[in-house]
Protein backbone atom coordinates (compact mmCIF):
# COMPACT_ATOMS: atom_id res chain seq x y z
CA UNK A 1 0.00 0.00 0.00
CA UNK A 2 1.42 3.38 -0.92
CA UNK A 3 -0.11 7.07 -0.43
CA UNK A 4 0.00 7.89 -4.36
CA UNK A 5 0.74 6.21 -7.51
CA UNK A 6 1.89 8.28 -10.33
CA UNK A 7 1.60 6.59 -13.73
CA UNK A 8 4.38 8.07 -16.23
CA UNK A 9 7.53 9.61 -15.45
CA UNK A 10 7.55 12.89 -17.73
CA UNK A 11 7.85 16.56 -16.47
CA UNK A 12 4.09 16.13 -15.25
CA UNK A 13 4.72 12.89 -13.40
CA UNK A 14 8.16 13.04 -11.78
CA UNK A 15 7.64 16.65 -10.86
CA UNK A 16 4.75 15.67 -8.76
CA UNK A 17 6.07 12.77 -7.42
CA UNK A 18 8.98 14.92 -5.71
CA UNK A 19 6.70 17.23 -4.78
CA UNK A 20 4.20 14.65 -3.14
CA UNK A 21 7.25 12.84 -1.31
CA UNK A 22 8.64 16.17 -0.43
CA UNK A 23 5.68 16.85 1.39
CA UNK A 24 5.65 13.32 3.39
CA UNK A 25 3.71 11.09 1.29
CA UNK A 26 4.70 7.75 0.23
CA UNK A 27 4.45 7.89 -3.75
CA UNK A 28 5.50 4.66 -6.26
CA UNK A 29 5.84 6.37 -9.90
CA UNK A 30 5.36 3.42 -12.80
CA UNK A 31 7.34 4.71 -15.84
CA UNK A 32 7.68 1.91 -18.87
CA UNK A 33 10.09 3.85 -20.75
CA UNK A 34 12.75 6.40 -19.81
CA UNK A 35 12.11 8.61 -16.98
CA UNK A 36 11.58 12.12 -18.38
CA UNK A 37 8.91 11.44 -20.57
CA UNK A 38 8.39 12.62 -24.26
CA UNK A 39 9.62 15.86 -23.52
CA UNK A 40 12.92 15.17 -22.18
CA UNK A 41 13.72 12.04 -24.66
CA UNK A 42 12.33 12.60 -27.79
CA UNK A 43 10.48 16.02 -27.77
CA UNK A 44 11.28 19.29 -26.50
CA UNK A 45 14.99 18.63 -25.21
CA UNK A 46 16.88 17.30 -27.91
CA UNK A 47 14.81 19.37 -30.24
CA UNK A 48 15.72 22.61 -28.70
CA UNK A 49 19.54 21.06 -28.63
CA UNK A 50 19.06 20.70 -32.55
CA UNK A 51 17.90 24.30 -32.76
CA UNK A 52 20.96 25.33 -31.11
CA UNK A 53 22.87 23.76 -33.82
CA UNK A 54 20.81 25.40 -36.13
CA UNK A 55 21.33 28.93 -34.52
CA UNK A 56 25.21 28.54 -34.47
CA UNK A 57 24.94 27.84 -38.14
CA UNK A 58 23.03 30.51 -38.62
CA UNK A 59 25.02 32.90 -37.52
CA UNK A 60 28.28 31.30 -39.01
CA UNK A 61 26.53 32.58 -42.73
CA UNK A 62 26.90 35.97 -41.25
CA UNK A 63 29.86 36.01 -39.82
CA UNK A 64 31.11 39.03 -42.68
CA UNK A 65 28.18 41.38 -40.84
CA UNK A 66 30.17 41.34 -37.12
CA UNK A 67 33.70 41.60 -39.14
CA UNK A 68 34.76 37.72 -39.21
CA UNK A 69 35.96 37.10 -43.17
CA UNK A 70 36.60 33.56 -44.19
CA UNK A 71 35.51 31.31 -41.68
CA UNK A 72 34.80 27.63 -43.31
CA UNK A 73 32.66 24.73 -41.19
CA UNK A 74 32.29 21.54 -41.89
CA UNK A 75 28.62 19.66 -40.59
CA UNK A 76 29.69 16.52 -38.66
CA UNK A 77 25.90 15.35 -38.09
CA UNK A 78 27.23 12.13 -36.17
CA UNK A 79 28.81 14.87 -33.58
CA UNK A 80 25.18 16.90 -33.47
CA UNK A 81 23.51 13.08 -33.00
CA UNK A 82 26.33 12.41 -30.34
CA UNK A 83 25.46 15.81 -28.71
CA UNK A 84 22.05 15.69 -28.49
CA UNK A 85 22.40 12.09 -26.69
CA UNK A 86 24.61 13.30 -24.32
CA UNK A 87 22.22 16.12 -23.09
CA UNK A 88 19.28 13.62 -23.17
CA UNK A 89 21.24 11.56 -20.95
CA UNK A 90 22.61 14.41 -18.78
CA UNK A 91 19.05 15.28 -17.81
CA UNK A 92 17.80 11.87 -17.42
CA UNK A 93 20.32 11.32 -14.88
CA UNK A 94 19.11 14.03 -12.68
CA UNK A 95 15.41 13.18 -12.67
CA UNK A 96 16.85 9.63 -11.61
CA UNK A 97 18.93 11.46 -8.62
CA UNK A 98 16.31 13.94 -7.95
CA UNK A 99 13.60 10.72 -7.53
CA UNK A 100 15.91 8.79 -5.87
CA UNK A 101 16.95 12.05 -3.17
CA UNK A 102 13.05 11.90 -2.40
CA UNK A 103 12.62 8.61 -1.73
CA UNK A 104 9.75 7.96 -4.75
CA UNK A 105 10.06 4.50 -5.57
CA UNK A 106 10.50 4.04 -9.34
CA UNK A 107 8.69 0.92 -10.87
CA UNK A 108 9.57 0.10 -14.64
CA UNK A 109 7.22 -1.39 -16.28
CA UNK A 110 3.38 -0.77 -18.17
CA UNK A 111 0.62 -0.03 -16.05
CA UNK A 112 -2.54 -1.25 -16.47
CA UNK A 113 -5.55 -0.48 -13.89
CA UNK A 114 -7.29 -3.85 -12.64
CA UNK A 115 -9.60 -1.53 -10.76
CA UNK A 116 -10.79 1.87 -9.65
CA UNK A 117 -7.70 2.33 -6.67
CA UNK A 118 -5.60 -0.58 -8.24
CA UNK A 119 -2.73 -1.16 -10.76
CA UNK A 120 -0.38 -3.54 -12.10
CA UNK A 121 2.14 -3.91 -13.38
CA UNK A 122 3.33 -7.62 -14.80
CA UNK A 123 2.61 -9.69 -12.04
CA UNK A 124 3.20 -6.80 -9.59
CA UNK A 125 -0.23 -5.14 -7.88
CA UNK A 126 0.05 -1.73 -6.35
CA UNK A 127 -2.56 0.05 -4.59
CA UNK A 128 -3.30 3.54 -2.79
CA UNK A 129 -5.81 6.19 -2.27
CA UNK A 130 -5.11 8.21 -5.33
CA UNK A 131 -4.11 7.85 -8.31
CA UNK A 132 -2.46 10.19 -10.92
CA UNK A 133 -2.65 9.55 -13.92
CA UNK A 134 0.30 11.02 -16.53
CA UNK A 135 0.72 9.10 -19.31
CA UNK A 136 1.38 12.01 -21.83
CA UNK A 137 0.64 11.56 -25.35
CA UNK A 138 2.12 9.97 -28.32
CA UNK A 139 2.37 11.49 -32.33
CA UNK A 140 -1.53 11.36 -34.38
CA UNK A 141 -1.08 10.27 -37.69
CA UNK A 142 -3.28 11.20 -40.93
CA UNK A 143 -5.48 7.60 -41.99
CA UNK A 144 -4.72 8.09 -45.62
CA UNK A 145 -2.86 5.44 -48.13
CA UNK A 146 0.69 5.09 -47.67
CA UNK A 147 0.98 6.70 -44.16
CA UNK A 148 3.08 3.39 -43.01
CA UNK A 149 5.16 3.69 -46.07
CA UNK A 150 9.26 3.57 -44.91
CA UNK A 151 9.90 8.01 -46.22
CA UNK A 152 7.36 7.99 -43.20
CA UNK A 153 8.33 9.49 -39.43
CA UNK A 154 7.00 10.70 -36.71
CA UNK A 155 9.41 13.49 -34.51
CA UNK A 156 10.49 11.16 -32.26
CA UNK A 157 12.14 9.05 -35.53
CA UNK A 158 13.34 11.78 -37.25
CA UNK A 159 15.70 12.65 -33.68
CA UNK A 160 17.23 9.03 -34.51
CA UNK A 161 18.52 9.53 -37.92
CA UNK A 162 21.50 9.20 -39.03
CA UNK A 163 22.09 11.86 -42.48
CA UNK A 164 19.91 14.79 -42.41
CA UNK A 165 17.78 14.31 -45.44
CA UNK A 166 18.25 16.12 -48.96
CA UNK A 167 14.69 16.78 -49.21
CA UNK A 168 12.31 17.18 -46.38
CA UNK A 169 8.66 17.46 -46.69
CA UNK A 170 6.91 18.48 -43.60
CA UNK A 171 2.91 17.77 -43.16
CA UNK A 172 1.93 19.94 -40.60
CA UNK A 173 2.79 23.89 -39.57
CA UNK A 174 2.32 23.53 -35.79
CA UNK A 175 4.60 24.13 -33.31
CA UNK A 176 6.66 20.73 -34.42
CA UNK A 177 6.29 20.89 -38.22
CA UNK A 178 7.73 24.74 -37.89
CA UNK A 179 10.44 23.69 -35.31
CA UNK A 180 12.13 20.94 -37.40
CA UNK A 181 11.30 22.87 -40.75
CA UNK A 182 13.43 25.70 -39.44
CA UNK A 183 16.05 23.38 -38.01
CA UNK A 184 16.55 21.44 -41.37
CA UNK A 185 16.60 24.56 -43.33
CA UNK A 186 19.29 25.46 -41.40
CA UNK A 187 21.11 22.34 -41.98
CA UNK A 188 20.68 22.93 -45.19
CA UNK A 189 18.32 20.62 -46.17
CA UNK A 190 15.37 21.91 -49.13
CA UNK A 191 12.61 21.80 -46.47
CA UNK A 192 8.32 22.40 -47.71
CA UNK A 193 5.83 22.20 -45.15
CA UNK A 194 2.24 21.02 -46.62
CA UNK A 195 -0.74 22.39 -44.33
CA UNK A 196 -4.01 22.17 -43.89
CA UNK A 197 -5.08 25.39 -42.64
CA UNK A 198 -4.71 28.59 -43.89
CA UNK A 199 -1.86 29.56 -41.42
CA UNK A 200 0.58 28.20 -39.22
CA UNK A 201 0.74 28.10 -35.78
CA UNK A 202 -3.14 28.35 -35.32
CA UNK A 203 -2.37 28.92 -31.21
CA UNK A 204 -0.52 32.37 -32.13
CA UNK A 205 -2.16 35.70 -32.98
CA UNK A 206 -2.70 35.61 -36.89
CA UNK A 207 -0.66 38.60 -37.29
CA UNK A 208 2.24 37.42 -35.85
CA UNK A 209 2.26 33.70 -37.58
CA UNK A 210 2.00 35.25 -41.08
CA UNK A 211 5.37 37.21 -40.49
CA UNK A 212 7.06 34.07 -38.75
CA UNK A 213 6.00 31.98 -41.91
CA UNK A 214 7.53 34.72 -43.70
CA UNK A 215 10.78 35.00 -42.60
CA UNK A 216 11.19 31.25 -42.87
CA UNK A 217 9.86 31.45 -45.93
CA UNK A 218 12.89 34.00 -47.26
CA UNK A 219 15.23 31.35 -45.65
CA UNK A 220 14.45 29.25 -48.19
CA UNK A 221 11.39 26.88 -46.75
CA UNK A 222 8.38 26.41 -49.20
CA UNK A 223 5.12 26.45 -47.71
CA UNK A 224 1.44 24.59 -49.20
CA UNK A 225 -1.47 26.44 -46.86
CA UNK A 226 -5.11 25.01 -47.74
CA UNK A 227 -3.46 21.62 -48.65
CA UNK A 228 -5.13 18.69 -48.48
CA UNK A 229 -2.62 15.48 -48.13
CA UNK A 230 -3.95 12.76 -50.51
CA UNK A 231 -1.43 9.70 -49.95
CA UNK A 232 1.93 9.17 -49.76
CA UNK A 233 3.37 7.47 -52.40
CA UNK A 234 7.42 6.60 -53.84
CA UNK A 235 7.46 9.93 -55.08
CA UNK A 236 6.67 11.58 -51.69
CA UNK A 237 3.04 13.68 -50.39
CA UNK A 238 0.50 13.57 -53.07
CA UNK A 239 -2.27 16.29 -52.25
CA UNK A 240 -4.68 18.58 -53.46
CA UNK A 241 -5.37 22.54 -53.70
CA UNK A 242 -7.73 24.74 -54.91
CA UNK A 243 -9.00 22.01 -56.99
CA UNK A 244 -5.51 20.31 -58.19
CA UNK A 245 -3.64 17.72 -57.53
CA UNK A 246 0.10 17.49 -56.85
CA UNK A 247 2.91 15.91 -55.54
CA UNK A 248 5.70 17.31 -53.28
CA UNK A 249 9.04 15.08 -54.00
CA UNK A 250 10.56 14.15 -51.03
CA UNK A 251 13.45 11.85 -49.08
CA UNK A 252 12.05 11.87 -45.86
CA UNK A 253 8.28 12.72 -44.23
CA UNK A 254 7.89 13.94 -41.42
CA UNK A 255 3.94 13.75 -40.13
CA UNK A 256 3.71 16.35 -37.47
CA UNK A 257 -0.22 16.26 -37.18
CA UNK A 258 -0.91 17.05 -33.83
CA UNK A 259 -0.86 14.41 -30.67
CA UNK A 260 -3.29 12.15 -29.11
CA UNK A 261 -3.40 10.65 -25.20
CA UNK A 262 -1.97 7.93 -24.55
CA UNK A 263 -4.44 5.67 -23.06
CA UNK A 264 -4.53 2.39 -24.83
CA UNK A 265 -2.41 0.30 -22.22
CA UNK A 266 -4.32 1.46 -19.08
CA UNK A 267 -7.49 0.11 -19.46
CA UNK A 268 -9.36 2.60 -17.93
CA UNK A 269 -12.77 0.71 -18.92
CA UNK A 270 -11.34 -1.83 -15.53
CA UNK A 271 -11.28 1.60 -13.53
CA UNK A 272 -14.12 2.81 -14.71
CA UNK A 273 -12.71 6.51 -15.39
CA UNK A 274 -14.24 8.17 -18.62
CA UNK A 275 -12.98 9.35 -21.60
CA UNK A 276 -14.04 11.99 -24.26
CA UNK A 277 -12.44 11.58 -27.84
CA UNK A 278 -9.31 10.05 -25.95
CA UNK A 279 -8.89 12.26 -23.60
CA UNK A 280 -9.42 11.38 -20.15
CA UNK A 281 -12.16 13.73 -18.61
CA UNK A 282 -11.41 15.82 -15.57
CA UNK A 283 -12.67 18.46 -13.31
CA UNK A 284 -11.60 21.89 -12.12
CA UNK A 285 -9.27 20.01 -9.48
CA UNK A 286 -8.33 17.53 -12.24
CA UNK A 287 -10.30 14.45 -10.67
CA UNK A 288 -11.59 12.22 -12.62
CA UNK A 289 -14.84 10.69 -12.64
CA UNK A 290 -13.48 7.98 -10.14
CA UNK A 291 -12.99 9.63 -6.81
CA UNK A 292 -9.37 9.95 -5.90
CA UNK A 293 -7.94 9.67 -9.66
CA UNK A 294 -6.71 12.69 -11.22
CA UNK A 295 -5.21 13.09 -14.93
CA UNK A 296 -2.44 15.49 -15.70
CA UNK A 297 -0.56 16.86 -18.53
CA UNK A 298 -1.14 15.83 -22.14
CA UNK A 299 -3.43 12.81 -21.60
CA UNK A 300 -6.58 15.22 -20.31
CA UNK A 301 -6.15 17.64 -23.44
CA UNK A 302 -6.42 20.61 -21.52
CA UNK A 303 -2.98 21.85 -22.89
CA UNK A 304 -0.65 19.81 -24.25
CA UNK A 305 2.76 21.61 -22.78
CA UNK A 306 5.12 20.08 -20.68
CA UNK A 307 5.36 23.24 -18.30
CA UNK A 308 1.15 22.66 -18.34
CA UNK A 309 1.52 19.23 -17.06
CA UNK A 310 4.17 20.40 -14.21
CA UNK A 311 1.76 22.64 -13.29
CA UNK A 312 -1.50 20.29 -13.31
CA UNK A 313 0.61 17.92 -11.18
CA UNK A 314 1.79 20.27 -8.92
CA UNK A 315 -1.23 21.79 -8.49
CA UNK A 316 -3.03 18.05 -8.04
CA UNK A 317 0.12 17.23 -5.03
CA UNK A 318 -1.03 20.10 -2.94
CA UNK A 319 -4.94 19.47 -3.07
CA UNK A 320 -4.13 16.27 -1.82
CA UNK A 321 -1.85 17.68 0.96
CA UNK A 322 -4.60 20.24 1.46
CA UNK A 323 -2.29 23.18 0.61
CA UNK A 324 -3.73 25.79 -1.52
CA UNK A 325 -1.42 27.46 -4.24
CA UNK A 326 -2.26 30.49 -7.05
CA UNK A 327 -1.19 28.45 -9.86
CA UNK A 328 -3.27 29.85 -12.57
CA UNK A 329 -3.80 27.09 -14.76
CA UNK A 330 -6.29 29.04 -17.64
CA UNK A 331 -2.81 30.88 -18.23
CA UNK A 332 0.09 29.24 -19.80
CA UNK A 333 2.42 30.58 -21.97
CA UNK A 334 3.62 28.56 -25.06
CA UNK A 335 6.91 29.02 -27.42
CA UNK A 336 7.79 27.80 -30.49
CA UNK A 337 11.84 27.95 -30.87
CA UNK A 338 12.07 28.64 -34.44
CA UNK A 339 14.81 31.52 -35.69
CA UNK A 340 13.46 34.02 -35.23
CA UNK A 341 11.49 32.74 -32.26
CA UNK A 342 8.16 33.19 -31.23
CA UNK A 343 5.82 32.76 -28.16
CA UNK A 344 2.46 33.61 -26.71
CA UNK A 345 0.02 33.76 -23.94
CA UNK A 346 -3.53 34.76 -23.28
CA UNK A 347 -5.62 35.74 -25.58
CA UNK A 348 -5.29 36.49 -29.73
CA UNK A 349 -6.58 39.61 -31.28
CA UNK A 350 -8.47 36.68 -33.71
CA UNK A 351 -10.12 35.23 -30.09
CA UNK A 352 -11.24 39.13 -29.38
CA UNK A 353 -12.76 40.11 -32.38
CA UNK A 354 -15.17 36.40 -32.51
CA UNK A 355 -15.69 36.46 -28.95
CA UNK A 356 -16.87 40.39 -29.10
CA UNK A 357 -14.33 41.30 -26.44
CA UNK A 358 -13.48 44.93 -26.22
CA UNK A 359 -9.65 45.05 -26.59
CA UNK A 360 -7.37 47.48 -27.41
CA UNK A 361 -4.36 46.56 -29.59
CA UNK A 362 -0.45 47.89 -29.28
CA UNK A 363 2.78 47.18 -31.14
CA UNK A 364 5.92 47.53 -31.30
CA UNK A 365 9.09 46.31 -33.45
CA UNK A 366 12.54 45.00 -33.37
CA UNK A 367 13.93 47.11 -35.63
CA UNK A 368 13.08 50.45 -33.46
CA UNK A 369 15.34 48.26 -30.48
CA UNK A 370 18.90 49.10 -29.76
CA UNK A 371 19.74 45.76 -28.28
CA UNK A 372 18.22 44.04 -31.44
CA UNK A 373 20.06 46.15 -34.10
CA UNK A 374 23.76 45.95 -32.24
CA UNK A 375 22.83 42.21 -32.18
CA UNK A 376 21.84 42.30 -35.68
CA UNK A 377 18.30 40.83 -35.26
CA UNK A 378 15.92 43.37 -35.99
CA UNK A 379 13.01 41.17 -37.59
CA UNK A 380 10.55 40.84 -35.20
CA UNK A 381 7.14 42.44 -33.55
CA UNK A 382 5.79 42.83 -30.47
CA UNK A 383 1.66 42.59 -30.11
CA UNK A 384 0.30 43.28 -26.31
CA UNK A 385 -3.49 43.02 -25.87
CA UNK A 386 -5.73 44.93 -23.40
CA UNK A 387 -8.97 44.71 -22.10
CA UNK A 388 -11.90 47.61 -21.93
CA UNK A 389 -9.91 48.06 -17.95
CA UNK A 390 -6.29 48.28 -19.63
CA UNK A 391 -5.44 45.08 -18.01
CA UNK A 392 -3.22 43.06 -20.04
CA UNK A 393 -5.10 40.07 -21.57
CA UNK A 394 -2.74 38.95 -24.64
CA UNK A 395 0.87 38.92 -25.60
CA UNK A 396 2.07 37.45 -28.73
CA UNK A 397 5.55 37.95 -29.96
CA UNK A 398 8.06 36.57 -32.84
CA UNK A 399 11.65 37.73 -32.70
CA UNK A 400 14.80 36.96 -30.39
CA UNK A 401 14.37 36.48 -26.87
CA UNK A 402 10.46 36.26 -27.23
CA UNK A 403 9.59 33.57 -24.99
CA UNK A 404 11.72 35.47 -22.48
CA UNK A 405 9.51 38.53 -23.18
CA UNK A 406 6.05 36.55 -22.57
CA UNK A 407 7.28 35.00 -19.85
CA UNK A 408 7.65 38.65 -18.41
CA UNK A 409 4.13 38.98 -19.70
CA UNK A 410 2.56 36.56 -18.64
CA UNK A 411 3.78 36.99 -14.56
CA UNK A 412 1.85 40.42 -15.13
CA UNK A 413 -1.29 39.24 -16.09
CA UNK A 414 -1.29 36.46 -13.69
CA UNK A 415 -1.48 39.55 -10.67
CA UNK A 416 -3.82 40.93 -13.14
CA UNK A 417 -1.63 43.74 -14.41
CA UNK A 418 -2.54 46.92 -16.36
CA UNK A 419 -0.52 48.10 -19.41
CA UNK A 420 -0.36 51.26 -17.53
CA UNK A 421 1.77 49.20 -14.85
CA UNK A 422 3.91 47.25 -17.28
CA UNK A 423 5.31 50.19 -19.20
CA UNK A 424 6.14 52.13 -15.85
CA UNK A 425 8.69 49.18 -14.61
CA UNK A 426 11.86 50.17 -15.43
CA UNK A 427 13.68 47.93 -18.02
CA UNK A 428 17.63 47.17 -18.39
CA UNK A 429 18.78 49.33 -21.34
CA UNK A 430 19.88 47.69 -23.89
CA UNK A 431 18.04 44.60 -23.82
CA UNK A 432 14.58 43.58 -26.25
CA UNK A 433 12.51 43.77 -22.96
CA UNK A 434 12.39 47.59 -23.77
CA UNK A 435 10.15 46.64 -26.12
CA UNK A 436 7.45 45.98 -23.79
CA UNK A 437 7.03 49.76 -22.45
CA UNK A 438 7.46 51.02 -26.01
CA UNK A 439 4.59 49.28 -27.20
CA UNK A 440 2.04 51.83 -28.32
Amino acid sequence: MTDLIIIGGGPGGYRAAAHAAEGGMNVTLIEESHLGGTCLNCGCIPTKTLCRNAEIIDTLRKADTFGLSGLSYTLDFDRVMERKREVVTSLREGVETLLRSRGVTVVNGTAHFTGPHEVAVGDSVFTAPHIIIATGSEAKLLPIPGIDHPKVVSSTELLDITTPPRRLCIVGAGVIGMEFASIFSSLGTEVTVVEYLRECLPMLDSDIAKRLRQVLARRGVTFIMQATVQQVSDAGVEYERKGKRACVEADLILMATGRAPRTASLQLECAGIATDRGCIVTDEQLQTNVEGVFAIGDVNGRTMLAHAATAQGLHVVNHLLGRTDSIRLDLVPAAIFTHPEAACVGLTEDTCKAQGITYTCHKSYYRANGKAVAMDETEGMVKLLADGDGRLIGCHIYGTHAADMVQEVSALMTTGATLAQLRDIIHIHPTVNELLTETT
